[in-house]
């Protein structure tokens, strides 16, 4: 404890890091409440049902989800500030403009919007590892990891509860306007998003331009197995979601839908906590495994009280296993390339997240609440033995070359 208590004081004595993390809360807040607001809106205000509003979100998703691989690599050759403008004004345009409009005009503009999204979970966490040693970044992580539950636990509750006092129209434009706005303070703030100088200096103190790096030079088979461990997390997470949503409603337990989802992001928000304390990195793929097993258990809930331990012992993973994805992938890129590689990174997740919630529905569809517990907490544990087996070749390999050139040089 003592151990975990000086990283956090060494890694929050840096100023840059603080600022990170508030503007990682401020920015995301709007993002997690506009989509629950935005579900509302289409089938309370427009009077649409829920597959529909499945549609505008999916369609959104897969924007995000394309648009992340080119936004990063534009943050690496652009800076902040070029793509942050950019997405500035479409986002405005087009939030004021679909909250007043027919169904279709508003998917086409929840697309467009999203293909032009601020790429703000890229730009923080660059600026969260940036802030910091590497011996710390691993922690520094984990606490941009707990201000991404608090900005889930916040964001959609206030959004829900706006939704009920207003009209969702007004709802949506404001809290998106509240986007835009977030936009704008980190266009201001313009945080440092790499650790490595932009300009080298040569022996004279002269600077001198370092050369763009290849994508070809880290775009292996190493970078896709942590991005397909992301993955296989979001799908765990995507289809636990829906299936403790299930699960409640055969209990006739509605109400507790929230809270129970609270205690489970509880649970995450600790575990994220005691993994950055820790004096050394746990795999991601093991984090995985372990996630996949804790969360197979919530299938034997019998009522909401167990389902809730349940979930919190599963939210124990969560955080850990998000963070040490990237944590590695932050680790076999080079800095000059982290912002494409980032991006990369979140459209696996959002893809997995996409992908979780209907696969846990289909199961559920067709065996019952529990089944969706079961299958995407399978397929995570599937991937987890796959990567945890597939990494630990290359590791071993590189020891093996190590002993020989150490033999060698003997």
């Amino acid at each position: 404890m003592l151990l975990a208590n000086a990283r956090y004081r060494r890694v929050l004595a840096s100023a840059a890091l603080r600022q990170a993390l508030v503007l990682g809360f401020l920015v995301r807040m709007p993002i997690f409440a506009g989509g629950v607001v935005l579900t509302l809106h289409v089938v309370s205000h427009l009077g649409r049902p829920y597959a529909a509003a499945g549609l505008v979100s999916a369609a959104a998703t897969i924007a995000i989800a394309v648009s992340g691989p080119w936004r990063g690599k534009l943050l690496d050759r652009r800076g902040l500030r070029r793509v942050v403008v950019p997405s500035i004004v479409v986002a405005a345009v087009c939030w004021s403009i679909a909250p007043f409009v027919s169904y279709w005009w508003l998917l086409a503009l929840a697309a467009l919007a999203g293909l032009f999204v601020i790429p703000s979970f890229s730009i923080i966490r660059q600026a969260v590892i940036a802030a910091v040693d590497e011996d710390d970044r691993r922690t520094a992580i984990s606490l941009d990891s707990v201000a991404v539950e608090l900005s889930f636990m916040v964001g959609p509750a206030a959004g829900v509860w706006a939704a009920t006092v207003w009209p969702t129209q007004w709802v949506l434009f404001a809290i998106e306007m509240l986007g835009v706005l977030a936009g704008v303070l980190l266009w201001f703030a313009n945080p440092v998003l790499h650790d490595e100088a932009e300009a080298a200096v040569d022996d004279e103190g002269v600077s001198v331009e370092v050369p763009r790096v290849v994508r070809s030079q880290w775009f292996k088979a190493r970078f896709l197995v942590i991005c397909l461990a992301a993955a296989a997390t979001t799908l765990v997470l995507g289809g636990t979601d829906i299936a403790i949503v299930a699960a409640l409603r055969d209990f006739d337990a509605q109400p507790s839908i929230g809270w129970v989802l609270a205690v489970w992001g509880f649970g995450s928000l600790l575990g994220g906590l005691v993994y950055g304390g820790l004096h050394k990195s746990v795999s991601a793929f093991w984090l995985l495994g372990g996630l996949a097993l804790v969360s197979a258990p919530m299938a034997l809930a019998l009522g909401v009280g167990s389902l809730a331990a349940l979930s919190f012992v599963a939210g124990l993973f969560c955080a850990p296993t998000i963070t040490a994805t990237v944590d590695q992938v932050s680790r076999v890129v080079p800095g000059a390339a982290r912002g494409e590689a980032m991006g990369w990174h979140g459209s696996f997740m959002t893809g997995g997240m996409a992908l979780g919630a209907p696969l846990a529905g289909f199961a559920i569809d067709h065996q019952g609440w529990q089944a969706g517990f079961l299958l995407v907490a399978a397929v995570g544990l599937l991937v987890a033995l796959v990567g945890a087996l597939a990494t630990s070749g290359r590791a071993t390999e590189r020891r093996a070359a190590h002993r020989l050139r150490a033999t060698a040089d003997a």
